[in-house]
């Protein structure tokens, strides 16, 4: 029976596919420029509308995307973390099966104002200056020394965004004390409500532009957001190590991460230009080593994967 019912669901969609005949991409707010260029070369180079390119954050595109088929749903969705379990079962139980890509890898700055200090921080530094659980100090000087003489303000993504997953990830669970996390590791990922870490929304152009506004006040976002800001933004050394192209793609700089898309099975062969906006995407042109993508701050993946991905979009 959901055999069938999603034949007929694939039935009703092609036969209304027609009233919308542009390709729609949700999703994550980092991969979202790379996305966009896409979309836009894609549509100058072969005979197919523009995609339509949204920035929902990675957690609102997934529940989107995996929402089932038809016209109105996305073909796309870009996420800057992998696809949490709760999520596939969701594409499952709606009959959507999909496709992912890495199309590269990404380093979350720490960034502030240019008219501020330069600083480095470690994990553990970081996860004081943000855990609810942790010594909630005012100010950063307080955890160190070293650090400023200044109130701790920190921009931050809001739960839905995959870049707000990976931090947890890769600074809050690592930084964590280790009494908290011998207690509960969840209680390491609970964020502050004093006023210290404050939720900034999905768009990074705004957050940069508080820094601006706000040169003691820090915010996290994708290297691709700092390159293209660099006049009113820099990033703090994490551990000792300055995130750049090539600490990302070794995975030196601790706060590396690989970024995907996501295409829809089912919208295969029905939504128009589909199929080649996948190949415009996953080729040398655009993800390769010297691709256009890697000028706006994408870092390339290694050789081995970027064949994998190919072959695993030629395939389709």
């Amino acid at each position: 029976m959901k055999k069938l019912i999603t034949i007929l669901c694939a039935v009703l969609f092609s036969t209304s596919v027609q009233a919308n005949n542009n390709i729609k991409v949700v999703g994550s707010s980092t991969v979202y420029p790379f996305t966009t260029v896409v979309a836009e070369r894609f549509s100058k180079e072969t005979k197919f509308s523009t995609p339509v390119v949204e920035s929902t954050g990675t957690g609102g595109g997934m529940k989107l995307f995996c929402a089932g088929i038809g016209p109105n749903t996305p073909s796309v969705t870009n996420a800057s973390r992998a696809i949490k379990d709760k999520e596939a079962k969701l594409c499952a139980n709606n009959g959507v099966s999909y496709i992912e890509i890495t199309v590269g890898n990404d380093g979350i700055a720490f960034v502030n104002s240019v008219k501020g200090k330069k600083v480095n921080f470690t994990k553990q530094q970081l996860w004081a200056a943000l855990a609810e659980h942790g010594p909630k100090p005012k100010k950063w000087n307080e955890i160190d020394p070293s650090l400023p003489d200044q109130e701790i303000k920190i921009l931050i993504p809001p739960p839905t965004s995959g870049t707000r997953d990976a931090w947890n990830d890769l600074v809050m669970s690592k930084g964590c004390a280790k009494e908290v996390k011998s207690k509960d590791k969840k209680a390491c990922l609970q964020l502050r409500e004093d006023g210290a870490a404050v939720e900034a929304g999905e768009n990074d152009t705004l957050i940069v532009n508080k820094l601006g506004a706000d040169t003691t006040a820090y915010g996290i976002m994708g290297f691709s957001y700092l390159l293209s800001n660099k006049d009113k933004i820099q990033a703090a050394t994490i551990e000792g190590k300055t995130i750049s192209l090539e600490s990302i793609q070794d995975y030196s700089y601790p706060i590396a991460r690989p970024l995907f898309v996501y295409f829809k099975k089912q919208h295969f062969g029905v939504v128009p230009g589909l199929k080649q906006f996948l190949n415009s995407y996953v080729s040398k042109k655009a993800m390769g080593p010297r691709g256009y993508l890697s000028d706006i701050g994408l870092v390339p993946l290694d050789k081995k994967t970027f064949n994998e991905m190919k072959a695993r979009a030629k395939n389709q």
